[in-house]
């Protein structure tokens, strides 16, 4: 084997441990992979049940019912289609009817989605990235607030 053969031998097998590499990457992080929904898109079946996503939206006013312990259960809505959700654990402070809020989980075959992590927005201006852009597209965001469904 020449010099030449040798030095192309031991680049092409540098090529292969990094896509194989690579490969073990995108695999193991695919697993944790959460895609955004608004209430509207997660019921219109873009996410099969099981399937793990974020949900986001506005805590719908008088939804927010305490359970034994510390299951909560409320309704996440865009004022266009609104989705019962059930949380185990305990909610941030800023958590409240009314205010943005994503949530990370699964929807059950049942249509309720079952959150794992709940996150409420840190300030009076603060509402996640996504849900803004949502909400304006269905021209319910105007001027950093929602437009309330009677003044439409």
């Amino acid at each position: 084997m020449t010099r030449k053969q040798k030095r192309l031998a031991g680049i092409g097998g540098m090529v292969t441990v990094v896509a194989l590499a690579m490969g073990l990457v995108l695999t193991a992080l695919s697993d944790s992979v959460a895609f955004f929904n608004s209430p509207t898109d997660l019921m219109a079946e873009t996410a099969t049940p099981g399937q793990r996503v974020r949900l986001g939206g506005i805590v719908e006013a008088g939804s927010v019912e305490r359970g034994a312990g510390e299951i909560v259960r409320f309704r996440v809505t865009d004022s266009v289609t609104s989705v019962p959700v059930v949380y185990a654990g305990l909610l941030p402070d800023l958590f409240r009817e009314g205010q943005g809020v994503v949530t990370e989980g699964a929807l059950g075959q049942d249509r309720v989605f079952a959150a794992d992590t709940v996150l409420a927005k840190h300030d009076e201006t603060y509402m996640p990235r996504e849900v803004v852009d949502d909400l304006k597209a269905r021209g319910l965001w105007q001027d950093g607030a929602l437009v309330e469904a009677s003044a439409q």
